[in-house]
């Protein structure tokens, strides 16, 4: 059960427009508002719009992410952002993505993947606070920390200004989703076969 700060996070975050969406967007592209890693010159650029409560991005994140990042982004081939999304429930997406931000732009991965990896947890037990609570613990932080940084309605209104963007400009409707080059290569779930592939062509 969600407590009742927890569920101020689902209150803030009622007003986002998930519809309505106008033609004619910008190419999509990383902002200085987003998280990425690697070389920022790098020749090929890819984004990846997740969402902390979406299942097929865990199991990315898991299986697939640390072969790329080992193959492509620590060897300075490939410039990684992701693009934070949300998918129900919208709330415990939300408060992922706070509490990733507030430990910091150098933990922000690792607790994005903490929280992934501890994703089957939160829904098989329904303790989404308790689990996010043990993963912001586990960074230094306090239950008072933990619970102002998930009820931070500027950070809140941040984040749902960065997702109404992703839908009306980029065109994005699910997760995961990514664009290389500034092009769409998949909405769904890649391999590491996919990302081989759309990687040489974005290369040549």
């Amino acid at each position: 059960m969600l407590n009742r700060r927890f569920i101020v996070v689902a209150a803030v975050l009622a007003g986002l427009a998930l519809a309505g969406c106008s033609k004619g967007g910008a190419a999509p592209g990383a902002s200085s508002e987003d998280m990425s890693l690697g070389d920022p010159a790098a020749k090929v650029k890819v984004l990846e719009y997740a969402s902390a409560s979406c299942a097929h991005c865990a199991r990315f994140n898991n299986e697939v992410f640390p072969a790329f990042k080992a193959k492509y982004i620590d060897t300075g081939k490939v410039r990684y952002t992701l693009k934070e999304f949300l998918t129900p429930p919208n709330e415990v997406a939300a408060a992922g993505f706070l509490l990733a931000r507030c430990a910091g732009k150098d933990k922000y991965f690792t607790v994005l993947d903490s929280i992934y990896k501890n994703q089957n947890e939160m829904f098989q037990t329904g303790d989404f606070r308790g689990v996010l609570l043990r993963i912001a613990q586990s960074t230094g932080m306090t239950e008072e920390q933990f619970n102002k940084c998930i009820t931070d309605e500027a950070a809140l209104k941040a984040l749902d200004a960065r997702v109404e963007k992703h839908v009306r400009v980029d065109k994005i409707d699910s997760t995961p989703t990514f664009v290389i080059n500034g092009k769409t290569a998949k909405a769904g779930e890649m391999t590491m076969a996919d990302l081989d592939a759309a990687i040489a062509e974005a290369s040549k």
